[in-house]
């Protein structure tokens, strides 16, 4: 008889991500449970609640269970980052995993795996330098939100579960995220760069984060952290360029003058101004392959 798939469960399965690694574990055959904060829609999975700020967990969302994909949390980029807005973005991430910890201490489960969303941004501002999953953590509040997140997400390890950190970079999808923000001014024949123009964009195609999602589930090998970015970073005038090239739209010559990112939104701006050149080289010697390694390949997916 062959061996039945795991069962996963997706913290978050309603957001962007959750959607599309979703349809794909369904495609694969695997069954799917929903971990939300508000009751799910999708009828094809099991759906469960949770309110993180109050404690609370559907003590049943881990029956059965044998891998949890973590990619709850509050929108980086949804607020100003206030000191209580702060607070919030790193609580959702902390708190929500050690909920999860507390109730696999106290309940008899399978779960012998726990993968995690973080985020390239535990690298910070960074220049030209280029990033490896050994490098250091970079300074301000980015940096602090990541460090605190994987240091939650490795808590998991007195538990004995296989622990695994996928750094994600800016994922291209033309339904929500960063690359809807970034093509609708194009759209409105307002395109332009960002700053300099010069920073780094580490990007990856929805579908190879989806497919990263799946080999850390299929590939038990695979632990540790792992930059979810694709092989071929760009500049961010390089980026915006090839955006308005697939939309057919022209690029304004000049670029959107720092300042006015830092007088709209703060610190935030360091999310659009801020270079990160992130190395993919750990996942490729692992046998990862991704289907969209170059940016103009993944943009003409995207939007054809």
């Amino acid at each position: 008889m062959a061996k039945a798939n795991p069962h996963i469960l997706i913290t978050g399965g309603s957001g962007l991500i959750g959607r599309r690694l979703t349809d794909l574990l369904l495609s694969k055959g695997y069954s799917v449970s929903h971990l939300n904060r508000k009751p799910g829609r999708d009828k094809r999975v099991k759906n469960f609640t949770w309110d993180v700020a109050r404690g609370l967990i559907d003590e049943q969302c881990i029956d059965g269970i044998d891998i949890i994909v973590h990619l709850a949390g509050a929108g980086i980029a949804d607020k100003k980052w206030t000191t209580g807005r702060k607070k919030e973005i790193i609580d959702s991430r902390t708190e929500s995993i050690r909920l999860i910890y507390k109730l696999m201490k106290d309940r008899p489960n399978k779960v012998n795996s726990f993968i995690s969303a973080t985020a390239i941004g535990y690298y910070g501002d960074r220049g030209d330098e280029l990033l490896t999953e050994e490098s250091a953590p970079g300074e301000g509040f980015m940096p602090e939100c990541c460090i605190a997140w994987e240091k939650a997400v490795d808590e998991g390890k007195a538990l004995g579960l296989r622990i695994l950190k996928l750094r994600t970079g800016i994922v291209l999808d033309k339904r929500g995220g960063a690359l809807l923000q970034m093509a609708r001014p194009v759209k409105l024949f307002v395109g332009a760069g960002f700053g300099s123009g010069r920073q780094w964009v580490s990007w990856i195609h929805w579908e190879d984060a989806a497919d990263m999602y799946l080999a850390a589930i299929e590939n038990i090998n695979l632990a540790g952290v792992y930059n979810m970015v694709a092989p071929a970073p760009v500049t961010n005038r390089q980026l915006m360029k090839a955006i308005a090239k697939q939309l057919n739209r022209p690029l304004w010559f000049f670029n959107v003058p720092s300042f006015v990112f830092k007088l709209l939104i703060g610190e935030m701006s360091i999310m659009v101004l801020g270079s990160a050149n992130v190395s993919a080289q750990k996942i490729l010697d692992d046998g990862f392959k991704f289907k969209y390694p170059e940016l103009q390949s993944a943009l003409r997916q995207i939007y054809g």
